[in-house]
């Protein structure tokens, strides 16, 4: 019987590498490839540098499976970079990787894998993909190990590809295990650390990023209350994301927060811990993976953040593509421009860009 082609993106971390050796273990004929995502004037991601795409190399060197390098700096440039930008010019607070997947991950390299003439593609990603028959299709479930749970920037999969999609990391515990897979196989990357930060932006340091490769420089303007009375001078919208506490430079009766910005008076404005709690929200950009579209409002679990709890709320189509969403109870740092994604158990029912 002809084993089923699958085309892993490797970053040459230890997680895609295990990948490569579970594929291998579930009958799959594996090929390895890196996307060159993207460099700058000398300076390289941290996700497909040439360490990087040399460590991916020699892993499928010692597995015996084939290893590509493609060059999609144009496509990361486009639609990450460009998105990266435009997003903090107003005021909103993106999340790349959320992008990457839908264009890059899941986009480009699934086109690439059609092209070679291979079925399926996978990568490193903590989440699982099975068939649900109650709902009579493939869907994206939480993974096992809930602490490394990748779900959330999943949701942005174009439909069309899930069925494609394998995550061969569903069913691991936790790191450990994953590293003791890695020596046992003799692989270099074992002990290699997690990278956390944004890949593109390796020293976290995002407001200096901003400044070198877009126009946004720091341009100073009123700190506001609700009643518009000025408490101080901020250094540039860009600089300050919803909820953030830290750097304000104001002293008052009570810890502030950013809850919100008036870009057209250049004021940044800023509230009590009570004042950053809201009922409802809008979502747009919506993508559905559970059911073709929302007839009547459903009872979720909702995620406003990567690193955040889930709130149960009523969602409800109100346009074509709006999601109207009313929280059980109120929720803090609602932030525009990062993903809402909401779930039913522990399916992904799809998600949306905060408005």
């Amino acid at each position: 019987m002809e084993k089923k082609k699958v085309l892993l993106g490797m970053s040459g971390g230890v997680d895609s590498s295990v990948a490569a050796i579970l594929l291998q273990e579930q009958g799959y004929e594996v090929y390895g490839v890196t996307l060159k995502l993207w460099e700058e004037e000398g300076k390289e991601s941290t996700c497909c540098n040439l360490e990087a795409t040399l460590g991916a190399k020699r892993v499928c060197e010692k597995l015996g499976i084939p290893h590509y390098t493609l060059n999609a700096k144009d496509q990361f440039q486009k639609y990450v970079i460009q998105d990266f930008i435009c997003q903090y010019k107003n005021c909103r607070t993106p999340n790349p990787c959320i992008e990457c997947n839908k264009y890059l991950k899941f986009g480009y390299m699934y086109q690439k894998a059609k092209e070679l003439g291979i079925e399926y593609i996978a990568t490193g990603h903590y989440a699982k993909v099975e068939y649900s028959e109650e709902y009579g299709r493939t869907v994206i479930k939480k993974a096992d190990n809930i602490t490394k749970d990748q779900s959330y920037v999943l949701y942005n999969i174009p439909k069309e590809v899930v069925g494609k999609v394998v995550f061969p990391l569903a069913n691991m515990r936790n790191k450990e295990e994953i590293r003791n897979l890695a020596r046992e196989h003799g692989l270099e990357v074992a002990n290699k650390p997690d990278s956390e930060d944004i890949c593109f932006i390796p020293d976290g340091d995002y407001k200096k990023f901003l400044e070198e490769y877009s126009d946004l420089k720091a341009k100073e303007g009123n700190i506001v209350n609700l009643k518009g009375e000025v408490l101080g001078k901020h250094q540039g919208l860009y600089r300050y994301t919803i909820g953030q506490r830290k750097g304000l430079g104001i002293a008052y009766s009570e810890p502030l927060f950013v809850i919100g910005f008036k870009p057209e008076k250049n004021e940044l404005i800023v509230g009590t811990e009570k004042e950053i709690y809201q009922k409802e929200m809008l979502v747009n950009q919506i993508n559905l993976l559970l059911v073709d579209k929302l007839e009547v409002p459903m009872q979720v679990m909702v995620k406003t953040r990567y690193s955040s709890k889930e709130y149960s709320a009523t969602i409800e189509m109100i346009k074509k593509d709006t999601v109207k969403v009313i929280f059980d109870e109120k929720v803090g740092r609602i932030t525009p421009g990062q993903s809402a994604v909401f779930y039913i158990d522990d399916m992904v029912l799809g998600g949306g860009k905060i408005v």
